[in-house]
């Protein structure tokens, strides 16, 4: 199989952890999407969603979700995302989609956070994919210079977050303690978030693989 036939596969499988008659939390990228088609196909009975995105607020909207902003709701039972790399403690790298800091507050007021993702996002230790942060336009310069000071090599992405901000993506960083880094790197002034999600990161990881998907509990 291929890589998309896997994304398909865990869209699929995550629609056993979708609660009838419950707001649900949907995240961004290219297996949400198909975790979108996938809840559309099923005829699952949905009050309502909350979004990290306006991509994927449109694609919900044009299967005929309702979408609610997050300051409507009292809570998530759950919430479905994908993950550009996932440790085997469960803390992830995200933002490869510029989604990031909405991503992150989805995920903080959802009960349990059900990440799907392809083989090829399951690492030992998080880093080889380029870290991004998102940044306050004003404070690209400055924070590019602590990074550097960190050791990392943070490059301008040609982008704007739906927040109006820039990211930053780091590369050479071996994140062996990735809570102690989200942190640390939350603090630098001028920072809107950092894409490591350790300290809130997934309950379930559901794994597409050649043989099928693979379930993993936190």
């Amino acid at each position: 199989m291929n890589q998309q036939e896997l994304k398909k596969l865990v869209g699929q499988a995550a629609l056993k952890y979708v609660k009838e008659g419950e707001i649900l939390g949907v995240g961004t990228g290219s297996t949400v999407d198909c975790f979108i088609d996938a809840l559309k196909v099923s005829g699952m009975k949905i009050p309502a969603c909350v979004s990290s995105s306006e991509r994927s607020t449109q694609k919900l909207l044009s299967y005929g979700f309702k979408v609610l902003d997050l300051n409507e709701v009292e809570r998530i039972g759950v919430y479905v995302d994908g993950a550009d790399e996932i440790d085997s403690n469960f803390a992830m790298i995200k933002g490869g989609g510029g989604a990031l800091t909405r991503e992150k507050i989805v995920a903080m007021v959802s009960d349990r956070f059900v990440c799907i993702a392809d083989a090829s996002k399951k690492v030992d230790v998080l880093g080889k994919f380029p870290l991004p942060i998102e940044v306050i336009p004003m404070a690209v310069r400055a924070v590019s210079r602590e990074i550097e000071k960190l050791g990392g090599k943070p490059v301008l992405r040609d982008f704007t977050t739906d927040n109006g901000n820039k990211i930053l993506d780091v590369h050479g960083w071996s994140i062996e303690n990735p809570i102690q880094w989200e942190e640390h790197l939350n603090q630098i002034v001028g920072v809107v978030t950092v894409g490591l999600f350790a300290k809130r990161g997934a309950d379930v990881l559901l794994l597409g693989t050649e043989n099928g998907v693979k379930t993993f509990s936190a």
